[in-house]
């Protein structure tokens, strides 16, 4: 991916010094950083990245190819996956940072779209998010069951059972009285 100008430690356009090199990575690695760091939907931080790196005026104007994305890709799935774990954490549902089981069915779904397109495997995210799922699950249908508190739960039973099965939950591993908690949504 070309950028558009100059940037430092460039030689007549033909030489890469390790400078260079130290340069480039050092700033990959500062926007791999912003990624990680970044807010709801991480792929907007990273073509806003890239934009910077590549294209934008006041940015470094950097000539990378697709192996020097590999960093900002990682810190996409990083991201997607903090702010998954965050939403199927029982302790978060009461806190302001909590967005809820439809946000995380969404961001599951941009997450699987943005790994298949860069053939990057996000299995272990997929056990860890449903394993999280299955205990926010039976976490809830206890604290309801009992009265501690009312359902969080913010989307349909469809969309939840769409969640759990595309994280490759079956059937019996779903909590009985899970469909209680989304009914009538």
């Amino acid at each position: 991916m070309p950028g558009k100008g100059r940037w430092p430690g460039r030689v007549q356009g033909l030489i890469q010094s390790d400078q260079v090199t130290t340069d480039k990575k050092n700033i990959l690695s500062e926007e791999a950083f912003l990624i990680i760091h970044s807010g709801e939907i991480p792929e907007v931080a990273y073509y806003s990245s890239v934009h910077y790196l590549t294209e934008d005026p006041e940015g470094p104007l950097l000539n990378i190819k697709p192996r020097d994305l590999t960093s900002l890709e990682e810190a996409v799935v990083q991201r997607y996956r903090t702010i998954i774990l965050r939403d199927l954490m029982p302790g978060n549902r009461d806190k302001k940072i909590y967005r809820g089981l439809k946000r995380c069915a969404a961001n599951w779904k941009r997450l699987v779209n943005f790994s298949d397109k860069r053939g990057m495997d996000i299995s272990s995210i997929r056990m860890e998010a449903a394993e999280a799922l299955r205990d926010f699950l039976m976490q809830e249908i206890m604290d309801v069951s009992s009265g501690k508190r009312k359902t969080c739960v913010n989307c349909s039973c469809s969309v939840l059972l769409g969640l759990a099965y595309n994280l490759g939950l079956s059937r019996n591993d779903i909590p009985a009285g899970t469909e209680t908690l989304c009914a009538g949504k």
